[in-house]
């Protein structure tokens, strides 16, 4: 396997719409849903078609590019207006993936940086967005590169959640990590935990590694401690939604209990994630805004409920590790041992 050989895409550009593949239809199905407006986009993110930090910050990217294209013939004024509302829905479809931000923020500087018409600048924000998509992938295979260096020739490794291919615009950060080590040689197998209530592991790592031929196993997530203790296990990766300026890291929920069985059992807990992921406003994890759900996707899936009818549910998708647990960040700048609030700083100084 090539790091290029990554058998599916994302989100595609088929020259007037924006294709992303729909999360929510996998494994059973490998179906398109075709975006044409930054409504269509927001919807698409909050509904789970696409998730995963950075995938959502290039389909926010090409909503707004996709939205500059609808409203290109409109008066001047009309086109700003219709502009600053797609930022703000694009802005509200999800709330702790800071990449989401990120790749707005970079939009918006575009849009303000061009003076031009309205075709010109519809036509400068789709390059604009194209180059977040084409930097994602860049980026996670210098994450893959610097994170491959740090695992055995022979390994076993534990995932949580979906940082992969299908997280990104390609390659993945967590999964990049695997795909970029199997490059250089290294035999790794891969042990998937399920990730409740949406089942992300199980669904799409797991799927996504197929896909691939790696060899991945999967587990309920209560059974991690077990094979932590019984079986050898030699590095945790993770990916991450936001990290906080001092290294606390918002991830999937089950995450920090994953880091905790891995501290337990003095097993490296590494979080694989792009810069774009640091949010050096939030001073720790108790800033980063953490999203809760719709509670009958903890009551069943797909249609079977096992939960009794009026049970009180609580459904938080993300919980904060604090930077204690993380032995290291790893990003495309390289890896970072025991991330903290000095050495977070210094990437951004180099």
């Amino acid at each position: 396997m090539t790091e290029d050989m990554t058998a599916f895409h994302t989100l595609r550009w088929t020259g007037s719409m924006l294709e992303l593949l729909d999360q929510r239809a996998l494994p059973e199905r490998c179906d398109y849903l075709r975006c044409d407006s930054a409504d269509a986009v927001a919807t698409a993110i909050r509904d789970l078609v696409v998730r995963g930090a950075p995938a959502i910050g290039c389909a926010a990217a090409y909503g707004i590019a996709l939205e500059a294209r609808r409203l290109s013939a409109q008066p001047q004024a009309q086109f700003e207006s219709g502009l600053q509302r797609a930022f703000a829905v694009l802005g509200d479809s999800r709330p702790t993936a800071v990449n989401l931000h990120w790749a707005l923020s970079r939009m918006r500087e575009c849009l303000h940086a061009c003076m031009a018409g309205n075709a010109e600048c519809a036509a400068t924000l789709l390059d604009a967005a194209q180059q977040i998509a084409a930097e994602d992938v860049r980026t996670n295979r210098a994450i893959g590169t610097h994170g491959a260096a740090l695992l055995p020739d022979v390994a076993c490794v534990m995932t949580h959640c979906n940082a992969g291919a299908l997280a990104t615009a390609g390659h993945g950060t967590a999964l990049g990590v695997i795909r970029s080590a199997i490059s250089a040689g290294k035999k790794i197998e891969v042990i998937a935990n399920e990730t409740r209530p949406f089942l992300q592991g199980a669904r799409l790592t797991v799927w996504e590694l197929q896909q691939d031929g790696i060899p991945v196993t999967l587990i309920a997530d209560s059974a991690a401690g077990y094979l932590m203790g019984h079986r050898r296990i030699d590095a945790v990766i993770v990916g991450a939604d936001r990290v906080a300026a001092n290294g606390d890291v918002a991830n999937k929920i089950g995450t920090y209990m994953m880091a905790v069985l891995a501290r337990r059992h003095r097993i490296p807990f590494y979080v694989a994630c792009p810069l774009s992921t640091i949010d050096l406003s939030a001073g720790s994890g108790d800033d980063i805004p953490i999203e809760e759900r719709d509670p009958d996707e903890v009551a069943g899936h797909r249609g079977m409920r096992w939960a009794p009818q009026g049970t009180r549910i609580a459904n938080p998708v993300f919980d904060v590790t604090p930077a204690e647990l993380v032995t290291a960040l790893i990003t495309e700048k390289g890896a970072v041992l025991s991330p903290n609030r000095t050495s977070l700083q210094q990437l951004f100084a180099d």
